[in-house]
């Protein structure tokens, strides 16, 4: 049987905590060399795209097929598909949306508590959503932060922001931008244009996931220690593909992959004056490592509806 889990589900199955446990375990795993490299698919349509990334995890094998669809409500919406990967068998079909906003978070807690300076008390988000949401939520699990600035195109959508998010993680939050200069800024925009042009000594850029968005002046990245999740990937949808198409850095100019870093093949910050990006595309071994949490709590909760694919 394949057990079918909504976005609901997915929510009450996975915590932010052990979503961030298991994608850095995935990092460490493709660090090592222990995974097959995770593979990505795409196709353009006239008002959208949509994206399939797969990978291998723990036995498990994960095939996450999204429809991203600009000014649409909902923007994305999707699926993924949880295989046993020794006997082909499907476990479960998953609503992908829940999965990719944690797994998303979940890589920049990551990233930030290798590459970011371990005082780190300052962050600013640029983007007010979903996503800018989970992921101040998910670097003050790593990070000691105490006040948290938000810049979105939408005056509205920053207000509304900063009062929630104080309320929730009882840290001083503002759309009143005061300081020059931040500890860590995320960017979690749609933008299609690079706006970002002050350094900081750790930047997340986790809007640009495809050949059409970009958030990082290349000269800001040729500036910086660039850590991607997948170097290919990022070459072909991330903010290193505009670098790379601006002549500002190539390939070779990446400092590292986040999972050599967490295997301990690279060192991450080792001075308070580097100034890291970490060029965050989404990866499929971290949809593979969350979604298997989600399976196996659902087994254990007898949560989810059976059904048989075959019949």
């Amino acid at each position: 049987m394949t057990l079918l889990l909504t976005g609901s589900d997915v929510v009450a199955l996975l915590s932010l905590d052990d979503c961030i446990a298991s994608v850095e375990e995935a990092f460490r795993a493709h660090g090592e060399g222990r995974l097959h490299p995770p593979g990505l698919l795409s196709a353009h349509e006239e008002r959208g795209a949509f994206h399939i990334k797969t990978a291998s995890v723990n036995g498990r094998f994960g095939a996450k097929a999204n429809a991203n669809f600009p000014g649409l409500t909902p923007s994305i919406q999707g699926a993924m598909l949880l295989f046993d990967a020794t006997n082909g068998r499907v476990l479960a079909i998953l609503d992908s949306i829940e999965l990719t906003v944690l797994r998303t978070g979940a890589a920049t807690a990551v990233a930030a508590k290798h590459l970011a300076r371990k005082d780190s008390r300052t962050a600013m988000i640029y983007g007010a959503g979903r996503q800018g949401r989970v992921q101040l939520e998910s670097i003050t699990r790593v990070l000691p932060i105490e006040r948290a600035y938000v810049q979105d195109v939408d005056p509205s959508r920053a207000e509304a922001f900063a009062k929630e998010m104080s309320e929730k993680l009882k840290i001083e939050v503002s759309y009143d931008l005061q300081p020059k200069t931040y500890d860590l800024v995320i960017t979690a925009t749609p933008s299609k244009q690079a706006f970002l042009t002050t350094p900081a000594p750790f930047i997340a850029a986790v809007g640009a996931d495809n050949p059409s968005k970009s958030e990082i002046d290349p000269r800001l990245m040729r500036a910086s220690r660039v850590v991607a999740d997948i170097v290919d990937q990022c070459a072909d949808i991330g903010d290193l593909r505009t670098a790379i198409a601006a002549n500002a850095m190539t390939r070779a100019n990446v400092y590292a992959e986040l999972g050599e870093i967490v295997a301990g093949r690279k060192p991450g910050r080792t001075r308070d004056d580097e100034q890291f990006i970490f060029d965050s595309t989404g990866c499929g071994f971290q949809d593979t490592a969350a979604a298997s949490i989600a399976y196996d709590r659902a087994v254990e909760q007898k949560r989810g509806l059976e059904v048989n694919l075959a019949r």
